[in-house]
């Protein structure tokens, strides 16, 4: 393939580059593996996001001083936040690779780092063998996995944008949140099943090891996967005509960069207490049975599975403003009215659950083609990552033990306030968001 520059002249382009998918025919099968690599590493990351918060219960007490249980969940949940600090600093390391080396080489990497903390987290020593140790151990697991996770779903949802046809960005897109929330289904899933044939001393003293030993040997074959995935073409045209100053580029996107944090602090937050924290919650405060919760988790994160493409479909006729508006504009009424629904039978979280999610599920389905139409090629990775792994840093990282401390020391409305405001501040950016509909990505 040629490709001109400004200039006039003419540049080589790849052929191992993969081209925008045409809007009626089949996806090819070199496409299918492709977009199979793409949401398999993606639902891996949200796998290990949320094995870490359900089986937290389990392990704190193995990992930390077992004498005090609510301060050694404490200082599991503090880990977990932690972790998420390195996430601006991988953002930037496999952002700047995405953009500078490919989405391909920064994919495989992502996926690599990730597997490898899983497989320290299934083999960290308990407190009574190696004692504060034991939590370093986990630290640094954790600290790897924010190293890979704050690159992954920006290199994968910048992979996917690019590969699909304007008319259809935002369906295909939705695959980013169809492939995370399976993670985060499947985590829960595993988690049931477990609960179900081994008892809480077996969970506590080896079962729980299990799901991180899954997520070491996921990894490695998605590793293998993306290891035979091509490079887009965006990418490639951008190669060919030469590199251009990432800085300058960063600073003249600053604002994009302010939308991407604003419009991910509310979802974020939200999306967390629903799809992920609402198990722990509902077992320690409400008294519901451990397989009940997940049980009510697992099945109301499968009805946003099914809607996210129908969302997807939807911004691409009616545009991203609207489906951004739906999915932080309405759940800013409906979260303090049902968060106080929940109890401890299974349709008291199953149905508030399941009315949050699929609101939500306009706006999720949609942020990886919002993002991606924000930015130029040049900085379209880089541009993105850090900024979001800031809002999911300082945000989602810290959700988990803001709303244990705060719902220990002064209820739940005080955390259903900063839910609330965060959702508000989303809201007002999407309202001010100019239409990124059929943006051509590779400019």
């Amino acid at each position: 393939m040629i490709h001109k520059t400004k200039s006039g002249t003419a540049t080589a382009v790849s052929r191992e580059a993969v081209p925008p998918a045409t809007a009626s025919p089949r996806a090819t099968k070199s496409q299918r593996q492709t977009l199979f690599a793409t949401g398999l590493g993606n639902a891996l990351e949200w796998y290990d996001w949320g094995i870490y918060s359900a089986f937290a219960i389990y392990f704190a007490t193995e990992v930390f001083n077992p004498e005090d249980p609510l301060a050694a969940l404490l200082g599991a949940m503090a880990v977990f936040a932690v972790g998420f600090i390195a996430r601006p600093v991988g953002g930037f390391l496999f952002g700047w690779m995405a953009d500078h080396l490919g989405r391909r080489s920064s994919m495989i990497a992502t996926v690599g780092l990730a597997s490898f903390g899983s497989l320290m987290i299934a083999l960290v020593p308990t407190y009574n063998t190696a004692g504060i140790w034991a939590a370093v151990v986990l630290l640094t697991a954790r600290l790897l996995q924010g190293l890979a996770h704050g690159g992954e779903m920006p290199s994968a949802q910048t992979y996917i944008s690019e590969a699909a046809p304007a008319e259809r960005r935002g369906l295909w897109s939705s695959l980013i949140y169809v492939s995370g929330t399976a993670g985060i289904v499947i985590g829960l899933l595993f988690g049931y099943i477990l609960n179900s044939i081994l008892s809480k001393q077996d969970m506590q003293a080896w079962g729980w090891r299990i799901p991180f030993i899954l997520g070491a040997l996921l990894g490695l074959y998605t590793l293998i996967a993306r290891s035979r995935m091509k490079e887009t073409e965006a990418f490639s045209v951008a190669k060919a005509t030469g590199r251009q100053p990432m800085w300058p580029e960063i600073r003249k996107n600053w604002r994009s960069a302010l939308r991407v944090i604003g419009l991910g602090v509310g979802s974020t937050v939200c999306y967390y207490v629903w799809s992920v924290s609402a198990v722990q919650q509902a077992v320690i405060i409400h008294g519901m049975d451990q397989g009940t919760a997940l049980l009510a988790s697992v099945l109301s994160n499968l009805v946003l599975i099914i809607s996210l493409p129908f969302w997807g479909r939807f911004s691409d006729r009616f545009g991203r403003r609207a489906g951004l508006l739906i999915g932080t504009g309405v759940p800013i009424v409906l979260f303090p009215l049902l968060i106080t629904t929940v109890g401890s039978t299974f349709w008291s979280l199953f149905l508030p659950a399941t009315a949050i999610l699929v609101l939500m599920g306009a706006t999720l389905a949609i942020t990886p083609a919002v993002f991606a139409e924000m930015f130029p090629t040049r900085i379209r990775t880089v541009g993105v990552a850090v900024p979001y792994a800031v809002a999911v840093a300082v945000f989602g990282g810290t959700a988990p033990y803001l709303q244990s401390w705060t719902n220990a020391t002064f209820g739940p409305s005080v955390f259903t306030i900063y839910v609330v405001v965060l959702m508000a501040i989303s809201t007002l950016v999407a309202w001010k968001l100019p239409e990124t509909k059929g943006r051509d990505l590779t400019k």
